[in-house]
């Protein structure tokens, strides 16, 4: 691997992780400047199916992470990252997810297990989200394999 390579990597890697900080953080519009114009996220049947574009994308996560509850109420936690650099603008990444409830009388911390499965876009030398699904494993399976680009 190439120094530039690795920095690519990196750059991903910061990508996904704010990700989680600012969904986790309630931070709607920081979350959403992540993707790309034409993002589309695939969450399957339980959250809505694609969401097609950054104001449907906003809409969504507005709606889902509206309401009372605290930020940081709900953690994602991504580990084990896989990043392939397809060419200079384009990557796909896994990650372990492990989702996690943090109120206080919570009989089970334990939300979902998952693997995100992303294609980055690299827009104006940034690297953005230009397609996310997630492959629920657990406490329901919805498991699609490694994403073919």
């Amino acid at each position: 691997m190439t120094l530039e390579e690795f920095l690519e990597k990196e750059s991903i890697k910061e990508l996904r992780i704010m990700y989680s900080h600012y969904f986790d953080g309630k931070m709607i519009e920081d979350l959403v400047d992540l993707f790309t114009d034409d993002a589309i996220c695939e969450f399957g049947p339980n959250y809505g199916g694609d969401w097609v574009g950054k104001e449907t994308i906003h809409e969504n996560f507005s709606r889902f992470l509206g309401g009372d509850s605290p930020a940081y109420e709900v953690m994602h936690s991504v580990t084990n990252p896989w990043i392939r650099l397809v060419d200079s603008t384009t990557a796909n990444g896994r990650w372990y997810l492990h989702d996690l409830r943090t109120s206080e009388g919570a009989d089970n911390p334990l939300i979902l297990y998952g693997i995100y499965d992303d294609i980055y876009k690299k827009v104006f030398g940034k690297w953005r989200i230009h397609r996310t699904r997630i492959d629920f494993l657990w406490p329901q399976r919805e498991f699609y394999g490694l994403r073919e680009i």
